[in-house]
């Protein structure tokens, strides 16, 4: 029997659950997929959120080839292969020819070359181009593809999402018979989920497999008995990263140097782990030891012109750095205070002092007058509503 997931898989816009600001009525998807627009496009999200299912009914709705590969056992001749058979159908039919749709998942996971490799072929329209990725397509999707492409941002499936989802799995497993899950259940399932629909369908499944009926339990006695395997696509993928960076932050270099460990013998990317780094040094690090940031980056600059196996070496340097320097997360912190402020009042008017003067009006209207080089510290420079606010405290 066909796996949970793969059963409730939605064939249509109308059962298609979340990605409501992509989807609903008069949004980008359903444009393509309704009225048959087509061009090359990058699904940027996290797992589990309907990016591969979106794709098939791209390619089922305007009835074009669909030619589907993971970046992670893809290489360059598989790809070279589907490129191929199209050329030649471009060939022969020629103003007849319907590009089919190749369907690329975790392409970041592609190196330079095999990116380039697709370029002209995305260009004089042999292909239409869709990619998945769980990472920012900005720092791992070449330039010249990414160009091309129309990036669409998924999001995390919500609460009312996944518990409409529970409740079609219920329904489909249930048989006709009315199924009830209890409020605890569910909590338990929606907290383990983490917005990942394929993720909660896997260990319901699991546990309806095993013993036949769905409670807390039951539930948590299947998570015990299933063997985990580090998915660099999936939950296993994020909750490492997640250990890790928790370990680094609490200055525990052991833990840290283990998950490290861990990311590292299952093949993870060392640039992931070492964009991570550099992320940390200004949240988590930041101001307490502001060299962090350069031992980061000169970390990242290592694995990139090392790789495996030595760069695991430069990763664990780092690792023990950054764990061991001392934390502060004022700048973070100040920041986004900041940034609330401006998303809360908006474009407030800059005072006329610090407003560049270009032209005789604008000096004539008060721009920059009365400005000093060098202020005194204390005088707020805000607009006249944020005056005297403190972001950054006093160390």
């Amino acid at each position: 029997m066909l796996p949970l997931a793969a059963q409730l898989r939605p064939q249509s816009l109308d059962d298609f659950i979340g990605q409501e600001h992509l989807v609903g009525p008069d949004k980008p998807l359903r444009k393509v997929i309704e009225e048959g627009k087509i061009f090359s496009m990058l699904f940027w999200g996290p797992p589990g959120v309907g990016k591969t299912t979106l794709a098939r009914m791209i390619a089922h709705q305007q009835h074009r080839d669909f030619f589907e590969v993971s970046a992670v056992a893809a290489g360059k001749a598989d790809i070279k292969a589907i490129i191929d058979q199209a050329t030649a159908q471009q060939q022969s039919l020629m103003s007849t020819y319907t590009a089919p749709i190749l369907f690329i998942d975790e392409i970041h996971r592609f190196n330079k070359a095999q990116q380039d490799y697709l370029l002209p072929y995305v260009e004089n329209g042999t292909i239409v181009l869709i990619g998945a990725t769980t990472e920012n397509p900005s720092f791992e999707v070449i330039s010249a593809l990414l160009s091309r492409s129309r990036v669409f941002v998924l999001k995390a499936l919500t609460e009312p999402e996944l518990n409409l989802i529970i409740d079609r799995a219920m329904a489909l497993v249930s048989q006709g018979k009315k199924p009830t899950v209890s409020k605890q259940t569910r909590e338990f399932l929606i907290q383990y989920a983490n917005g990942d629909a394929r993720r909660l369908l896997t260990i319901l499944d699991n546990t309806l497999e095993l013993y036949g009926t769905l409670s807390l339990a039951n539930l948590k006695a299947a998570l015990e008995s299933t063997s985990l395997r580090y998915d660099k696509s999936a939950d296993e993928h994020y909750d490492t990263i997640s250990s890790y960076l928790k370990s680094m932050r609490a200055s525990n270099t052991d833990a840290a140097l283990y998950y490290l460990a861990r990311m590292v013998e299952a093949g993870e990317d060392p640039k992931f782990i070492a964009r991570r780094m550099v992320i940390f040094a200004s949240e988590d690090v930041g101001l307490a030891q502001p060299t962090a940031l350069v031992v980061a980056n000169a970390v990242f600059d290592a694995v990139q012109n090392v790789g495996y196996p030595e760069a695991q070496i430069n990763l664990a340097h780092g690792t023990a750095y950054l764990s061991q320097a001392k934390k502060d997360r004022s700048a973070y912190d100040a920041y986004f205070a900041a940034l609330d402020d401006v998303k809360k009042h908006g474009n407030l008017p800059i005072p006329l002092h610090l407003r560049n003067a270009p032209t005789k009006l604008m000096k004539e209207l008060g721009y920059g007058k009365g400005y000093e080089m060098y202020p005194d510290p204390k005088e707020s420079l805000l607009p006249e509503k944020l005056k005297g606010k403190i972001y950054l405290k006093k160390r």
